[in-house]
């Protein structure tokens, strides 16, 4: 028993050190994102803040019954989905109406994020364990990762190409991932609903 505590506690605290770094990459990447003009920041922050809301979630989840850690796993999920027709919603917005993105703000804050990105994946990945909460929460952070990498790109290519559509296309990109990532999410809620009731 006091080893289910014990990693019980070990999960609550992994959960809110990445629930608090995701709501300063919210910030940080949402100022970036006005101040750059950046289709693809402002996807990421948006992404980060809901991160930051399903971190919360899980970490109210850790000790529940089954049932309300898959109740909570689908609604990871189904945020992310959210998520992914906003993103689609602004990318379009902007190639309407035009935008001119910040190559060098891009790069900058990508690093930045895909550094904070990679030290929550590496804290949830040593949890380990069967948790449908854990592994929903290494699946926004390996997403969160992966948009860093593109924004890094496409900021470079804003600079190199003095135009707007790799930060679109960035955008879109981003929108993708998480779309396929809450799939995933509910995919697995799921697998775990349906093998408890095998059991």
């Amino acid at each position: 028993m006091s080893g289910s505590h014990h990693g019980e506690g070990l999960q609550r605290r992994t959960l809110l050190i990445v629930l608090v770094l995701n709501v300063l990459l919210f910030v940080m990447l949402g100022l970036g994102g006005l101040f750059a003009e950046s289709s693809a920041l402002l996807a990421n922050a948006a992404d980060n803040g809901s991160d930051a809301i399903v971190y919360l979630i899980s970490f109210l989840a850790v000790g529940r019954a089954m049932a309300w850690k898959r109740g909570a796993a689908r609604l990871s999920g189904i945020m992310l989905l959210v998520f992914a027709a906003g993103v689609l919603i602004d990318v379009g917005r902007r190639w309407i109406v035009g935008t001119e993105p910040v190559g060098w703000t891009m790069m900058g804050l990508a690093v930045i994020a895909a550094v904070v990105n990679l030290i929550c994946l590496m804290l949830i990945r040593r949890q380990g364990g069967d948790d449908v909460n854990m592994r929903a929460a290494e699946t926004f952070s390996f997403n969160d990762f992966a948009s860093n990498g593109g924004i890094l790109v496409a900021g470079g290519l804003v600079m190199a190409l003095n135009q707007a559509w790799p930060d679109l296309l960035v955008g879109l990109i981003v929108a993708a991932i998480a779309l396929k990532g809450g799939l995933d999410i509910l995919k697995d809620a799921r697998g775990v609903a349906n093998k408890g009731q095998a059991q």
